[in-house]
């Protein structure tokens, strides 16, 4: 990792709103916007056919992770080196090893945003 890359958040943690995630995604990761829109139309439709308010907070929760997670340059630079890891690397202990290390990264955002541990 490189000494430019800030250590404190780039921006607040948002609320889960699909409005303020939109605009944190903006700021931070915008090339994940057509991904954050994909989701919401598929959050919406399946919701509206279930009758069930749970795929829309499926994707909130979802992306308050990816926020969470993106917004802080260091965890999320090391979060990008470990999912390489964890597909390309030939040592399988070394994939474990990523994939352990991904896992408590991922549960210390949920804890974050107060959803406790995964």
């Amino acid at each position: 990792m490189t000494a430019d890359v800030p250590e404190r958040p780039l921006i607040p943690q948002p609320p889960a709103t699909v409005a303020a995630l939109r605009q944190a995604v903006a700021r931070i990761t915008p090339s994940a916007l057509p991904a954050f829109a994909d989701q919401l139309d598929e959050a919406v439709d399946q919701a509206r056919q279930e009758a069930d308010f749970g795929p829309v907070w499926r994707f909130t929760t979802s992306w308050s992770i990816h926020v969470q997670i993106q917004r802080q340059p260091l965890v999320a630079a090391r979060f990008r080196e470990l999912e390489i890891l964890a597909v390309e690397s030939e040592d399988r202990d070394q994939r474990r090893a990523a994939v352990s290390e991904l896992g408590r990264i991922l549960d210390d955002a949920c804890e974050a945003i107060g959803l406790g541990k995964r």
